[in-house]
Parts: structure tokens; sequence; C-alpha cells
């Protein structure tokens, strides 16, 4: 019988895990979308010279856009738009189901037919907010970055295409998220920025290594910040696995000769139970405004006045000011908040109710209405302070850049970190929960 070293034993063991409940398939499929999405970020739309364009992502806002698109913008590809009018669909709608009845039956009573039609109105959505995107990206080609566009092509023909284009890529993209999320592992959209993310990681390395080359107070400036970003990593795996844990007592239940439950068991309440999805949005609700009115700001208007006003308001509202910093962090706790009221196993009145139809309760309350108001309190208690906490980490590390003046990490500052951790650990939790049936198994062969 062969023998095998305990690191080939491990390994063995790892490549037998993977082939439990399909998950070397989900794995192998997730990155197909990923290659098929950074392929098609290199295809640049007709018409366009990249190289002329590759200039403006210079600019704050293009290369904080560029880099969640995974440079998607700044090759001007068919698919520059990203995943952004997807994603902002889905907060608009979810908006929505708080508000409309109709929505709110939907995701509540009708089931999985309910949210299959919620899904659907979501991509409706997206091509309507895509479609708009698109046409404020061709009006800032046209008035902006006129050099980027080849002299001998047609502008209508130009404009028409490109729209239809840009639309179409990012119905693809969703559609490729949507297909990430349901057969691969992880949340597809999250895990397409998460790539874009880390495919800006080296260009953003290259950058600073020269700014910081010549100078020692930045090279020691950059030691700060890169601690300070450690730290921040430390402290965004605490608050996302951080949970108040809520005690329930089961009643004990006798079958013939045998007594089942009387065990204690508890329900976690997460610090912060919306992951990087109040990031993702928040950046998602800001950055579209800031965008039309930075290119509003830009263009030649008639009315001076107005042009200095759109200027001054593009200026204010740059990534790296305060007044986006204020705004960002109010839409992070505001989302968070939100985010916590959806979920659907956070709902007080519902585990109430569940608890006190199979007996259980928490130590010291009385079932039905007592145990709901006490829930809603731990849950009010817990996403207040992962609101606040989540706020506070996202604007650490972009104060930092801007006081040791490195401005090349900008753009993978706190925002780009939470999101890449948050990603990274919802894999991970995926991934144990798909190896779930092997621990079982083994268990019952014991």
């Amino acid at each position: 019988m062969q023998q095998y070293t305990p690191s080939q034993q491990n390994l063995q063991t790892m490549l037998s895990n993977l082939n439990i409940a399909g998950l070397k398939n989900k794995i192998l499929f997730t990155l197909l979308m990923i290659l098929i999405f950074r392929f098609c970020t290199q295809l640049p739309l007709f018409g366009i010279d990249a190289y002329e364009f590759s200039k403006d992502v210079n600019n704050n806002l293009i290369g904080f856009l560029d880099m969640f698109s995974g440079g998607a913008l700044g090759n001007v590809s068919i698919i520059a738009l990203g995943i952004g009018p997807y994603i902002t669909a889905s907060i608009i709608i979810q908006l929505l189901t708080v508000v409309i009845p109709h929505l709110e039956q939907l995701q509540k009573e009708e089931g999985e037919a309910g949210r299959r039609k919620i899904s659907q109105y979501t991509r409706i959505f997206t091509i309507v907010i895509a479609a708009m995107q698109a046409l404020v990206f061709v009006l800032y080609l046209l008035r902006t970055a006129r050099d980027a566009i080849m002299p001998d092509v047609n502008l209508f023909v130009f404009s028409l295409g490109s729209i239809i284009i840009l639309t179409a890529g990012s119905a693809f993209t969703m559609w490729l998220a949507e297909l990430m999320t349901e057969r691969g592992i992880g949340n597809g959209a999250s895990m397409l920025i998460f790539c874009g993310i880390i495919s800006k990681i080296p260009v953003y390395t290259k950058l600073t290594a020269q700014l910081v080359a010549p100078e020692r107070a930045l090279q020691f400036g950059l030691m700060i910040l890169l601690i300070i970003f450690f730290a921040t990593m430390i402290f965004i795996v605490i608050l996302q696995e951080a949970a108040r844990k809520v005690i329930i007592v089961n009643p004990r239940r006798q079958v013939g000769n045998k007594v089942y439950g009387g065990t204690n068991t508890f329900i976690p309440f997460k610090l912060n139970p919306g992951g990087v999805m109040p990031i993702i949005f928040a950046i998602a609700i800001l950055l579209f405004p800031t965008t039309v009115i930075d290119i509003l700001g830009k263009t030649n208007m008639a009315n001076p006045t107005v042009e200095h006003i759109f200027r001054t308001i593009s200026t204010a509202l740059a990534p790296s000011g305060f007044l986006y910093n204020a705004i960002y962090f109010l839409l992070i706790v505001a989302l968070t908040f939100f985010y916590a009221s959806i979920i659907p196993n956070l709902q007080p009145k519902e585990i109430a109710t569940n608890l006190k139809k199979y007996g259980s309760s928490i130590p010291g309350i009385k079932p039905g209405k007592p145990t709901a108001e006490a829930l809603d309190k731990i849950l009010s208690k817990t996403t207040f302070i992962g609101a606040f906490s989540l706020g506070i980490i996202a604007l650490i590390p972009s104060m930092t850049c801007s006081f040791t003046g490195i401005s090349t990490l900008h753009g993978i500052g706190a925002t780009s970190l939470i999101i890449m951790v948050g990603v990274a650990l919802d894999f991970i939790n995926q991934v144990r929960t798909n190896l779930l049936p092997k621990n079982y198994e083994s268990f019952l062969k014991q």
C-alpha cells in the first residue's frame, strides 16, 4: 500500500473535497466567466483611439471609475459601463420594494416566482440606466475627449452605434454576473468588481514606486500608509465576522422513548449584515450624479456663470474631496440600516412569531411581542455599531493618503480594501458551505 506524507495527504484531501457538490465545476465556471469579462475589457469601441483617451484616466473621477470597471473604461471597451448600471438598478428596485406594495408582495409572499419577476424588472431597468449612462459617456467623448475619436469617423454613426454597443455590453456584463451567482461561487457582481480592483493593483504599484523613489519623506509616508492599510484589513475582517449571539432556549419533546430538543441554540446578529453591498451601493449612488456634473463642468457652455457653478460642484465632489467623503460616509450608514431592514432572516417580528410557533424563547423575555421588541433593539444596536464602524473604516485610508501626499493610492483606499476583503471572505464562506456535505458524510461514517 502506497504511503503518503502529511502534505501529500492534505493535497489529496483538498482535491477530493473539490469534487464535493460540484465545487470544482463551480470554481472553474467562475474563472471562465472572469476570463471572458477580462477579455471583453480589451475590445475597444469602433472609431476610438484608446491611447488618446487613456490620458484622461489620470483625471481623478475617470481613474476612480476605471478601477471599478477593471480597466474597461480606460480602454473605452465595449463593456466600458461595467456592472454599474446593474447595481444601480438593483438599488432602485430594492428601494421601490419598500415603497410600492405590489413589489413588496412579490418579494415576501410570492416566493420564488415573485423573486424571478423582481429580477426581470431589475434587468429591464438595467437596460434603461445603461442607455442613459451610454448617452452621457458618448456626450463626454464628443465634447471633452474629442481627440480620442478618429478623424475619419462619421459622428452620427459613431454616437448611435456606441450607445447601442455600450448598452448591449452592460447587458452582457449583467448576464455574466447572474450566471456567476447562479452557477458559480460568490456574488457575481461583487466578484467582477473584485477582479476589476485586483487588475489595477500593478498599475497603482508602479505609479506609487515612481512617485516615492526620489523623496525619502514620501517613502516614510508610504510605510505609514501600508501599515494603516494592513490594520484596516484586520478591522474589516473583524467587522465582517463579528456577531451578537442571542441565546434561544428550545423545548424538550418526547417521541416514544426518545427525548428531542432541550438544547440551547443562538441567533447571530452580524454587526455588518450587508457585507460589502452598502459600500458598492454607496459608490453607485454617488458616482452617477458626480460623473454627470463632472462632464457638464468640462463642457464649453454658453453661459459662463452656469459653467463655473458646474465646475465648482465637480471640484467639491471629487473622490478625494471633503464633501464627497462626508456624503459617502452618510450613504454607507444609511444603506447599512436599509440593507439590514430588508434581509428576510433579520425581521424581528417574523423571528418572534417562529420562536413562539415552535415553543422556543429568549431567556427572561416573554414570547410574542416582547420578544420582537427585544430583538428589534438588539438589531438596531448592532447595526448602529456596524454602520458607523464601516463608515469610519472607509474614510481612514483615504484621509491618510491625503495626509501623506501619496495620491497614487487614493483609488485603492478603504473602499477597495473593504470590497476585496469582503468578497474574499464571502468566497471562503461559500466554499465552506459547499464542503458541509463532506463533513456530514465523514461524521455519519464514524
